[in-house]
């Protein structure tokens, strides 16, 4: 990958240059998502270490089943397939991902992905932060896979459960309540399993450091990782879920609550439920740690205002908002792969009508990495890249910059009001906004 900076020295391009190349995929496994094009604002660059993947799977007993069951839910122990990604001490050839999505008649429709995660690579040295990486209503942690693997190259040991959805063309209660009462409860469980594993220091986990967790989630994953992260749950969604969640809602039991958490990310969170609100009181106005929400305006799937609800109630923490201009709600899932072009439906997964997945995935990564690295790493130099911000990207000046195809980034203010990170032309069609919470350190 071949990068120019006007603000980089020559030795930091070639030591870019030579982790890019290093982590390149095997032939004919073509580029893969997690490596942005040379477009994309500076944080989504990759970061320097090797990407390894491990497959795991966790299981839980005595688990409620709302798929399962006459009179109420089938009590059965619940598996969990996981993918994990961390910070690996030397590269490999890449990986091909195998997944399938649900097609418009309830069969799987299956497809490839490349990757630059390769399998079982030796753990880098040292301990990093534990993020868990929640997808959305029937989808896959594969389709995540541009996130996981930028984030594990950044130093980050990313969990990401397979949820295993009902086919969403599938439209009764009992379909409908599967996602709802198991997301945040899996997530709990997930969350809390992955940081005792990495207290007793088993296998991969031993690279993760409990006490700094995050939550990234989408869609029908934000809402998880928001109730996870402290949301207090509507009563009525007892029976939205046949049951399973009412008693968290009724008495908010400490077991859904994850400990140790730094940051949420809620990519497209579902906000509501048909004309049932999710949450209660403040809602996720008492989630006290800071937030990150992305959003498109034109999001139809979970409602661009109410997603923007939860970003203007008062908070204990820091709240952050990114909306793309015209952007509906498949946001957060990686370009469709050939397999899901042939129709319509399996297309729409993927595909936003306005945003090329090219620009909406490494703007995505660049805010996701200055966040987490402020609020869970602690690294205050990436302050500028969330705050002071121009509100509407379009409205960025940057006076005195060269004119014509240049490689440079903004350098924020007070020099240039573009957004800081971003090349010229590239901070348009959309808004970052920031609520501050007093008192919070």
């Amino acid at each position: 990958m071949r990068r120019v900076s006007f603000g980089f020295g020559l030795a930091a391009v070639v030591a870019l240059t030579a982790v890019a190349t290093a982590q390149r995929p095997g032939a004919g496994q073509g580029d893969v998502p997690a490596r942005p094009p040379v477009d994309a604002p500076e944080l989504a660059r990759l970061g320097r270490y090797p990407v390894g993947i491990q497959r795991s799977r966790f299981v839980q007993p005595g688990q409620a089943d709302p798929l399962q069951g006459k009179d109420r839910p089938a009590i059965a122990s619940r598996e969990l397939p996981l993918l994990i990604w961390y910070p690996a001490a030397s590269a490999g050839r890449g990986t091909t991902y195998h997944t399938a999505l649900s097609g418009e008649d309830g069969r799987d429709v299956a497809f490839d992905l490349p990757g630059l995660a390769s399998p079982d690579r030796p753990v880098a040295a040292g301990r990093f932060p534990l993020v868990i990486l929640a997808h959305g209503y029937g989808n896959t942690p594969e389709v995540l896979s541009w996130l996981g693997e930028n984030l594990a190259s950044k130093g980050y040991v990313v969990v990401a459960p397979a949820f295993r959805d009902p086919p969403i063309s599938i439209r009764t209660d009992a379909a409908r309540a599967g996602p709802i009462a198991r997301r945040p409860l899996d997530i709990a469980f997930v969350t809390a399993e992955a940081q005792a594993r990495a207290d007793k220091r088993e296998g991969v986990f031993a690279a993760a450091d409990p006490t700094r967790t995050a939550l990234i989630g989408y869609s029908m994953g934000g809402y998880g990782v928001l109730t996870v992260g402290g949301a207090r749950l509507n009563p009525a969604m007892g029976t939205l879920s046949r049951g399973i969640l009412t008693p968290y809602a009724a008495d908010q039991a400490s077991e859904l609550r994850a400990k140790n958490l730094k940051a949420i990310v809620a990519l497209a969170p579902a906000a509501r439920f048909g004309d049932v609100p999710i949450w209660t009181g403040q809602g996720v106005g008492v989630v006290p740690v800071p937030t990150l929400i992305v959003v498109g305006d034109h999001d139809r799937v979970v409602g661009h205002e109410a997603v923007r609800a939860l970003f203007t109630e008062p908070a204990p923490a820091p709240r952050y908002l990114l909306t793309f201009a015209q952007a509906g709600h498949s946001i957060a899932l990686t370009a469709a792969p050939g397999a899901m072009r042939q129709r319509f439906w399996d297309m729409d997964w993927f595909e936003d009508a306005v945003w090329r997945k090219d620009r909406l995935l490494p703007v995505q990564t660049h805010f996701i990495t200055a966040f987490l690295d402020r609020y869970v790493k602690g690294d205050m130099a990436k302050d500028g890249y969330l705050n002071g911000l121009t509100v509407q990207s379009d409205e960025g000046r940057w006076p005195g910059a060269p004119v014509g195809r240049v490689a440079q980034y903004s350098p924020g203010p007070p020099a240039s009001t573009v957004w800081k990170g971003f090349q010229p032309g590239r901070a348009v069609g959309m808004s970052f906004e920031y609520r501050p919470a007093s008192g919070w350190r």
